[in-house]
């Protein structure tokens, strides 16, 4: 009898070892996780949002000031939002197409840039001379400019931003600034 005992604890305790060994195994297995779990763990980029192009007409604007690197523009005094933003879209247009000269902005200057040409945009003529006046600002000691657009930069001459101006601490980028142009 003691034999078939000693024989019988031998069979448990193989069984409960294979039972052990196959509990450890299977334990540090790591599972596939469902597309649920790896939809909740995988950290997302956030991505920007932009707003839609505007799909008013751009009002009429005229070169205010310009030199070898800064193009000041003047449209209509009360031009909403929307309209500086479709002149802002206008002239990523004219940077692809190379047809500023069509929109009275000298195409050789914009060529010329040497890396960047900045274009700032101002509702009316009376703060737009705040960049080149010396001794008192017409506006006051802040930018008021309504929007901007600049093409070119020290590493992508390519890169084109156009943002419109809220207010100081507000403003509003139209479009990812290093997406792939050609102009």
């Amino acid at each position: 009898m003691k034999r078939e005992a000693r024989q019988a604890s031998g069979v448990v305790m193989g069984c409960a070892l294979t039972l052990c060994a196959s509990i450890l195994v299977v334990g540090c297995k790591s599972a596939t996780p469902s597309p649920s779990m790896q939809a909740s763990t995988t950290p997302t980029a956030a991505t920007a949002q932009y707003p839609p192009r505007p799909t008013v007409p751009p009002p009429a604007f005229k070169v205010f000031h310009h030199d070898a690197s800064s193009i000041t523009l003047v449209t209509k005094d009360n031009a909403s939002d929307a309209e500086i933003e479709a002149i802002i879209w206008e002239l990523r247009d004219a940077a692809q197409a190379h047809s500023f000269d069509k929109l009275g902005v000298p195409q050789k200057v914009v060529e010329a840039r040497d890396p960047i040409v900045w274009f700032h945009i101002y509702r009316g003529a009376k703060c737009a001379s705040e960049k080149y006046t010396t001794g008192t600002l017409p506006c006051g000691a802040s930018y008021h400019a309504a929007g901007e657009y600049t093409l070119g930069s020290f590493s992508n001459p390519n890169r084109d931003s156009g943002v419109l101006l809220v207010d100081q601490e507000h403003s509003t980028q139209l479009w990812e600034p290093d997406a792939a142009s050609s102009p």
